[in-house]
């Protein structure tokens, strides 16, 4: 099913995601044409409005969130005019017949994207499934969370597959709609340069970063049953280890890509309960100062103690051919010193240094891959410092820049969403992540979560505005590493 639909069915159309997200990303991708010209866009949620106040609310939401360069009162007028919406309560069945009025006919293809409390997930299967708007005709998008382990992800998947059979359900990681990250792809598959050493040959270890400056903000409920291995590491953490890791697709498509990751993420090393202690490191933020300003602690924040982890950092393993004996280093924390994602590739060092008597040092290569805030792909190679070397040879290590900011200035950067909502739009699936990834996820995160158990291993306290724990620091350290900062 790869042919765009005539409408769009947003459930949760009143959350923060829609505001923030959703109706930007649609809005941007109406003002630039690439909308089908007829589809229309049905919101719900519980809130209680009918068309004009829910296009009322959207225009609130686009003057708050979109871009002043953005903005075009001509092509928001005709985008609003796509807009209709039709409460329903999700918890009763019968809000979905209205619904399904509101929507009409679907025989020219629905899309829905379902945003909502994943306890919420199987009744609005049942009840769109009820009404007729779970169709051959009819796909699905759905944004995560996605359970809270194994077992739970399976209930929801398979309350999902009850109406939507796979090639029909999109499953939405916003990672994998960043540029920077279909980057990867073409870096290692585009170009002969890198997939020569691109190995446990060529190098020694690779470090993957997610670091937030914020706090809490106004994700405490679900922040305290989710905490920092479940919100960052079980999907966009290991969403970018894959890609890194995963062998050459046949081509660029749907399954032939997915199936290259599955078996890098069936390929984890297992961290057993006796590892836990010393191949994972778990901690939460007190009140310290971050940019300048002071902040409170996760405990006082919450209002209560709590032994949520607001950081992690992972020292895995892929146990296959390519990588063998190569740890990966995985780290991700709240109101850590400056908000950045990156992917550092250290290369080993040359197997003999010809420059070693003249006094020079010579630093490993590194390949990073930074996804934001600003995107930028940088290559540190050795070079020699001008002079007439009558003291030694002295060598530096001066970056290769490739700024995507730069090189593509003409070309408009676009929201992850975007991508990702016409993708679903026009049924690729590419970068959409499928069942069995998503499990081989779970499993892997659920032996470490066990691991903590078996452990009662706390989160270590660390101070706001810091990297950490000092032990995510001593995690890479005792392997002689230091991480990229």
């Amino acid at each position: 099913m790869t042919q765009s639909v005539g409408k769009l069915l947003l459930f949760g159309a009143t959350g923060d995601l829609a505001q923030r997200m959703l109706l930007p990303s649609l809005y941007g991708l109406h003002a630039d044409g690439l909308l089908p010209a007829g589809l229309t866009i049905t919101g719900t949620a519980r809130s209680d409005h009918d068309d004009a106040g829910y296009r009322a609310f959207a225009k609130k939401a686009l003057d708050e969130f979109l871009p002043a360069d953005r903005k075009d009162e001509s092509a928001l007028g005709t985008f609003l005019d796509r807009l209709s919406y039709q409460p329903v309560d999700a918890t009763r069945q019968d809000g979905f017949p209205a619904l399904a009025e509101k929507v009409g006919d679907v025989s020219g293809g629905l899309a829905i994207f379902l945003s909502t409390a994943p306890f919420l997930f199987e009744p609005t299967i049942k009840g769109l499934e009820s009404v007729g708007l779970a169709g051959d005709t009819v796909r699905i998008g759905l944004e995560k969370p996605l359970g809270h382990d194994l077992a739970s992800s399976r209930e929801i998947n398979d309350a999902v597959a009850y109406a939507f059979p796979e090639d029909r359900t999109f499953r939405i990681d916003h990672y994998l709609g960043k540029e920077t990250v279909q980057n990867i792809l073409a870096l290692r598959f585009g170009n002969s340069l890198f997939e020569p050493v691109w190995n446990a040959r060529g190098i020694d270890h690779v470090q993957i970063t997610i670091a937030e400056t914020v706090g809490l903000e106004d994700r405490a409920g679900y922040y305290e049953t989710a905490g920092a291995l479940r919100d960052m590491v079980q999907n966009h953490m290991l969403q970018l280890l894959a890609l890194v890791a995963m062998e050459p697709p046949a081509r660029f498509d749907g399954t032939a890509i997915r199936d290259e990751k599955v078996k890098i993420l069936r390929s984890l090393r297992r961290i057993t309960p006796a590892e836990a202690p010393h191949l994972t490191v778990t901690g939460q933020y007190g009140a310290g100062a971050v940019d300048g300003k002071i902040v409170k602690g996760y405990d006082e924040e919450l209002g209560k103690d709590s032994n949520v982890e607001t950081f992690v950092a992972i020292k895995a393993h892929v146990d296959n051919w390519r990588w063998q004996g190569v740890p990966f280093y995985l780290r991700t924390g709240k109101r850590l010193p400056q908000r950045h994602s990156e992917i550092a590739i250290q290369f080993k060092g040359v197997p003999h240094s010809i420059f070693a008597d003249r006094g020079g040092l010579l630093q490993p290569n590194t390949l990073v891959i930074r996804l934001q805030p600003d995107e930028y792909v940088r290559l540190l190679v050795m070079a020699k410092q001008p002079g007439l070397d009558r003291d030694g040879i002295r060598l530096r290590e001066v970056p290769l820049n490739l700024s995507l900011d730069t090189e593509f200035a003409g070309t408009r950067r676009r929201i992850a969403y975007e991508r990702l909502l016409l993708d679903l739009i026009e049924g690729d699936p590419t970068l959409f992540v499928r069942r069995d990834e998503v499990e081989a996820q779970w499993q892997w995160i659920d032996a470490i979560r066990a691991g903590w158990e078996a452990n009662d291993i706390k989160p270590k306290p660390y101070p706001s505005g810091s990297w950490g724990p000092s032990a995510g620091i001593a995690l890479t350290e005792r392997d002689g590493v230091s991480w990229t900062e």
